[in-house]
């Protein structure tokens, strides 16, 4: 399956590596005006300024550009009828993301957005344990991203310290709505509050986020990108070898009226019989598998591509998470809760089964 890579930034470069390698898909091109082949250190068909002219000579795309041309990218995939991968967020805005949903209603060709880490089998191990009820009902949930971004990262341009959407709550917090999601279902009311106290840049350093979900669960969640603590999916999870891990840690607990489960560590607490906090807990670990979750989002791709799988995160599911992370801004900015309501993408582009069972 010949696939065109639009974007070769750091994470276009990792997908253009890992497609090389892949035995299903071969890199036929790499849309960007800015680099030449022998940049990319890979084998590859032809980098071109274009995808237009190179959209009827291939069966997959994948947008990994700078947030604010995703749009752009994925409605010229969509419109040729060619199915896309775009990497998260979908869109920099709601009213973007809003555009591809409904240009995959209108086409019927797939978007697959690239929240990779719902393609982890960690992540999809907790999902299984909640969605069989061994927790039963979900009534807490707290999450933290905690990390501390090295300085050299901020020299790419002001974008990431002046601009709207530079700071974590776009770039790395999204990541977790989608995990959340995945996990404990649609998020329908926030408030947050934010802080640059520390860095002093026009962009948040730190955010502090309530939740409230539709079964009724109530979840907080604590961000920072200046934060020695290991405390992040990245670090924790031990997936990618990049990151220092620390795999004593969690980064989310959620709790039911049965049991409880930390991730990615996977321990689980529950009551075998009578609950009360006199009781003691059965406690297990559950088995744990660890696989490069960006592999096995190209491995699924690859079958949305030949139509024997439908996405695992749908346009939906994207738009979705750009709800709730536009909204955490709003909360931030009027010191006000926001109301989401109920999910704006279901129609025909589908939410994915993760989402829709719980």
């Amino acid at each position: 399956m010949r696939i065109a890579v639009v974007g070769a930034g750091l994470i276009g470069r990792q997908h253009a590596r890992l497609i090389a390698d892949h035995p299903r898909l071969e890199l036929a091109y790499v849309v960007d005006p800015f680099v030449r082949a022998e940049d990319l250190d890979v084998p590859i068909g032809a980098v071109v300024d274009r995808l237009e002219p190179v959209l009827n000579d291939v069966e997959g795309v994948l947008v990994a550009t700078p947030n604010a041309l995703h749009r752009e990218y994925a409605l010229l995939a969509l419109e040729a009828g060619v199915p896309a991968l775009v990497e998260k967020p979908l869109a920099e805005s709601i009213e973007s993301a809003r555009e591809i949903v409904d240009a995959v209603d209108r086409t019927g060709t797939p978007v697959l957005v690239g929240h990779h880490r719902r393609h982890s089998p960690l992540l999809a191990k907790a999902v299984e344990t909640i969605a069989a009820g061994e927790l039963g009902e979900i009534v807490a949930v707290n999450g933290l991203a905690l990390f501390h971004k090295p300085d050299d990262y901020f020299d790419v341009g002001p974008w990431r310290t002046t601009r709207p959407g530079g700071g974590p709550i776009l770039i790395n917090l999204i990541h977790d709505v989608d995990n959340l999601r995945a996990l404990c279902g649609d998020i329908t009311r926030v408030r947050s509050v934010t802080s640059s106290a520390r860095r002093g840049f026009e962009v948040e350093d730190t955010a502090a986020v309530i939740l409230e979900f539709a079964n009724g669960a109530l979840g907080t969640f604590l961000l920072s990108d200046v934060a020695a603590s290991a405390r992040s999916w990245e670090q924790t999870s031990g997936e990618n070898p990049r990151y220092h891990s620390a795999p004593d840690e969690d980064c989310y607990h959620i709790a039911g009226t049965r049991g409880s489960i930390s991730v990615p560590t996977l321990r689980l607490r529950y009551y075998p019989e009578k609950r009360s906090w006199w009781e003691p807990f059965a406690v297990t670990e559950l088995a744990q598998e660890r696989h490069d979750p960006l592999r096995r989002q190209l491995d699924h791709f690859a079958e949305v591509i030949a139509g024997t799988a439908q996405p695992k995160v749908t346009a939906a599911d994207g738009l979705e998470s750009v709800r709730v992370v536009a909204a955490v801004e709003e909360s931030a900015l009027t010191g006000m809760p926001v109301d989401l309501g109920a999910p704006a993408g279901l129609s025909a582009a589908g939410r994915s089964p993760d989402v829709a069972a719980q």
